[in-house]
């Protein structure tokens, strides 16, 4: 029996949405060629500035999903022929490599297994193989297997070298208080449906001065050059996605209203609660090193999917694995959650697991994710 609330969705995009950014998202559109949406834009841009941490204006929104930015940066950035290493440890890590392919470049990968994080070594071996390389295609954090990969270490290998470094952040931003320009990345890429706790169709794509230097004309709707003359004037150069940059304003003044120190301190207690969640259950935590966007658990012989769907039918809805991972493992997004939001989704999976024959003692879970946000 379903609650009659209705489906909570835990899912690594889309995410619940707070009241406040429904509330945005209810009223009636404005148009985008008024001193109304200009105003409004320029607000979000100042914001946006304000969590990325950096003075410049070296960044642009899209009215795309995650993968339209992932393609700017592959067309803005790099020419056909130019060599780039794509470091393939998951689903959205083959997606760099599959753009790259699409675009004309030469993709060098580096294959990283499954649930495990890049070692910075061997990205700095390869670049001195390799001392022509243009790029380094990355995700800090890839959500098809929880695993976080270590990019403020691949900057300081970068930043000796030609090669940018562009960062897939979309289930990153948001959720770490990221520092692009003291990091060395040189572009970093976001979606709305994640951590801004907003409906999909927006991306962002900020960019260093290094970056910039290498800008193309290859693009014609995800040209940024064009893009960034238009937007820094609080205007775009093709139809916005209106109401999601007014809800980014919003999602913004949250963010920043608690501080992204705080918020990811916040992020941090619930990715430690639930990882001890799942190991009192007796199941394992599927990354190395973990993210702490969202917590991938292998529950060893027990079909993942299975439980998913005991899981659904009380009205709680878990991600599933992708690719090779998929009936393997699943996926629990912490993303746009509060600290007492996550005895939701421990009690389902706890009478979920009850329901399938486990001998597990309920309470157990929540009681350990308790333990650890009061510690």
């Amino acid at each position: 029996m379903k609650p009659f609330k209705g489906e909570r969705i835990f899912t690594p995009g889309p995410v619940e949405l707070p009241d406040a950014i429904r509330e945005v998202l209810g009223r009636q559109i404005i148009h985008h060629r008024t001193p109304e949406f200009t105003q409004a834009f320029l607000e979000t841009r100042n914001l946006f500035k304000k969590l990325v941490g950096c003075p410049e204006e070296n960044f642009v929104f899209f009215a795309s999903s995650g993968t339209g930015a992932m393609e700017a940066a592959v067309l803005n950035f790099f020419r056909e022929g130019d060599k780039v290493v794509a470091i393939v440890g998951g689903k959205f890590g083959e997606r760099w490599a599959e753009l790259g392919k699409r675009w004309g470049l030469e993709v060098v990968k580096l294959n990283v297994e499954w649930g495990k994080s890049v070692d910075p070594e061997k990205v700095e071996n390869l670049l001195k193989e390799n001392p022509d390389c243009k790029g380094v295609l990355v995700q800090m954090s890839e959500s098809s297997t929880g695993a976080l990969h270590d990019v403020k270490t691949l900057g300081e290998i970068t930043g000796k070298s030609d090669a940018l470094l562009v960062v897939d952040a979309i289930t990153a931003l948001g959720v770490y208080d990221i520092k692009p320009c003291e990091w060395d990345i040189d572009v970093l890429v976001g979606g709305s449906q994640k951590a801004f706790m907003l409906p999909p169709g927006l991306s962002m794509l900020w960019f260093s001065e290094k970056a910039k230097e290498r800008l193309t004309d290859r693009a014609y709707y995800f040209d940024i050059s064009g893009e960034l003359k238009k937007q820094i004037e609080g205007q775009t150069a093709f139809t916005p996605a209106i109401t999601l940059i007014l809800a980014l304003r919003e999602s913004l003044n949250i963010l920043l209203s608690e501080g992204m120190e705080k918020v990811e301190k916040r992020y941090r207690v619930m990715a430690e609660g639930v990882r001890r969640a799942v190991q009192a259950l007796g199941m394992k935590v599927f990354p190395e090193k973990p993210t702490i966007s969202l917590t991938a658990v292998f529950p060893d012989e027990l079909d993942a999917d299975a439980l998913r769907k005991e899981m659904l039918k009380m009205g709680v809805r878990v991600a599933g694995g992708q690719g090779k991972l998929k009936g393997k493992i699943f996926r629990i997004s912490h993303m746009g959650m509060d600290l007492l939001d996550m005895p939701v989704v421990l009690s389902a999976l706890e009478l979920a697991l009850k329901r399938l024959g486990r001998d597990i003692k309920l309470g157990s879970a929540v009681g350990a994710y308790l333990e650890a946000v009061n510690e």
